[in-house]
């Protein structure tokens, strides 16, 4: 055979290198963002026991945990929603809704009326979100943005300022203890560990992620997903409920034009920092709970060190920063991979 009709020699073959540093480096990376967040609490509560010899406390760490449960319970559950690739931004304000509703009611008709208001307030909410977005397709950003002014605007109307006077038996539940812990934390952990347990162990949470990952495939296996997304939307709502009523039973109160301000940048924090993606299709719930403690503890702490509400704002919002750059990470790692 002629040198002409020999096949062409692949050059790039010649020039390769040596790839074997490449998996162990990117191995690496992944292990560093996933156990980013734990470490970083760990530290944080390191520096702040350093700071103030009040933090590391049996007492401050049982009112962090009674503080941040209506946290934790909308976190746990709206993390499987993001996990399906929808989100709520009305959560704030239904809070406040269902805050001064139960609250009226309380008042008005006394304590089981009460509670049950503020339960049905919260599930109405998520069910209408749940209809229109995952029956009629709406789309998510408008509808909850929507529900965001709608039932801030209601609250501030029914509420016309704080309502207070509560029942003996409702505030003494938002300030008591069993076995040595706060009511408000045993709810909040209760109802955490059904969700863990609901998403490791059962095939539901298969099927948020399968959604989340590609819906129309979901759908073609046999997933329900309009239906599966109407009920996510109506356990936040109820989720909301419930953190709701705890919220003002613990505040003895219910302001209208402050109660729930600014939840949904705290949940959404706190869910992004625990890996779930608004694309969805990944995350798991401990690393949330993870991230709320981390939040709470930031919150506690700068308290403790008499920093003002300003710039704790803007530490928080750097922290929401730092869990889209660790989103981001994450994303380019597994791209890579």
């Amino acid at each position: 055979m002629s040198d002409s009709l020999k096949p062409p020699v692949d050059i790039s073959l010649k020039r390769s290198e040596p790839r074997s540093s490449s998996p162990r480096l990117k191995n690496f990376g992944l292990l560093i963002t996933r156990w980013i967040l734990p470490v970083a609490t760990v530290a944080l509560m390191a520096w702040f026991s350093w700071l103030t010899p009040v933090f590391f406390t049996t007492d401050n760490l049982l009112a962090i945990a009674t503080q941040n449960a209506p946290t934790f319970i909308v976190a746990a559950i709206f993390a499987m929603l993001m996990m399906a690739g929808y989100v709520d931004l009305s959560i704030g304000s239904v809070l406040a809704l269902v805050g001064v509703s139960a609250g009226l009611a309380l008042n008005s008709w006394g304590l089981v009326p009460g509670i049950l208001v503020g339960l049905a307030v919260g599930i109405a909410a998520g069910l209408l979100n749940g209809i229109l977005i995952g029956l009629l397709s709406f789309s998510p950003i408008v509808v909850t943005l929507g529900g965001l002014a709608a039932a801030r605007g209601l609250a501030q109307y029914l509420g016309q300022g704080s309502i207070y006077g509560f029942p003996d038996a409702f505030a003494n539940f938002g300030s008591d203890s069993t076995l040595g812990l706060p009511n408000l934390a045993l709810i909040a952990a209760l109802i955490c560990l059904i969700s863990v347990i609901a998403t490791s162990c059962f095939p539901v949470g298969r099927q948020i992620i399968a959604i989340g990952v590609n819906p129309r495939a979901a759908f073609l296996i046999g997933i329900r997903v309009r239906l599966v997304v109407t009920l996510l939307y109506t356990l936040t709502g109820l989720a909301v409920g419930i953190a709701g009523l705890l919220q003002i039973a613990r505040l003895n109160s219910a302001p209208s034009g402050t109660l729930g301000e600014g939840f949904e940048v705290i949940i959404l924090t706190a869910v992004l920092l625990g890996g779930v993606p608004f694309t969805g299709g990944k995350g798991s719930i401990w690393r949330v709970l993870v991230g709320v403690w981390l939040i709470g503890t930031l919150r506690n702490g700068l308290i403790l060190l008499d920093i003002g509400t300003e710039l704790s704002g803007i530490i928080t919002g750097g922290v929401l920063v730092m869990a889209a750059a660790l989103e981001a990470i994450r994303y380019y790692i597994h791209k890579t991979k």
